[in-house]
């Protein structure tokens, strides 16, 4: 074999890289077309870089910092990674979809935009369950939700009134 037969080979198996890469990259956009459309979000929205991000937060119900978030160097994995967590959970999914998601997207996207899967609003299994583990909040995206919260009870509480003086010593 000489030096032209090895550059004929490896420039097919170089093709038929790209075309599986490309199939691979049709295919997770199709999964996040579909997931976008069952949040009632436009589905093209998927195919621009920065504008898909704007409305994966819209999906998951997080603030607009985010999208700064996602785009600083190191930070972004994290939050990265919790933006998953959130859409799988507001699609009532679990932790080990989350998992998925993160390791294999390309099976987990289209598994979430093409199945059955239903939008029930942000991060909807968490707020049902009550957190990971036991919550004492009620909502995790609002932690001073809560009816123990010494910040909701009005100035005027006379519940536990203090009216003794405190002790002579």
């Amino acid at each position: 074999m000489n030096e032209y037969e090895g550059g004929g080979l490896a420039a097919g198996i170089g093709v038929v890289g790209g075309i599986i890469y490309l199939a691979i990259i049709v295919l997770m956009i199709a999964g996040m077309w579909k997931t976008f459309e069952k949040a009632g979000k436009p589905g093209w929205a998927a195919l621009i870089p920065i504008y898909n991000a704007i409305v994966l937060i819209e999906i998951i119900g997080k603030p607009m910092i985010w999208v700064l978030w996602l785009l600083i160097p190191c930070v972004n994995f994290v939050f990265g990674i919790w933006a998953l967590n959130l859409l799988s959970k507001s699609f009532g999914k679990s932790e080990g979809f989350t998992v998925g998601m993160i390791i294999f997207p390309y099976v987990f996207l289209p598994i979430l935009g093409f199945g059955d899967a239903k939008y029930l609003g942000p991060s909807a299994a968490e707020a049902q369950n009550g957190g990971f583990g036991n919550n004492p909040f009620n909502n995790p995206n609002n932690p001073f939700n809560s009816p123990n919260n010494p910040f909701n009870k009005p100035s005027g509480n006379q519940d536990t009134p203090n009216d003794t003086p405190p002790p002579v010593v």
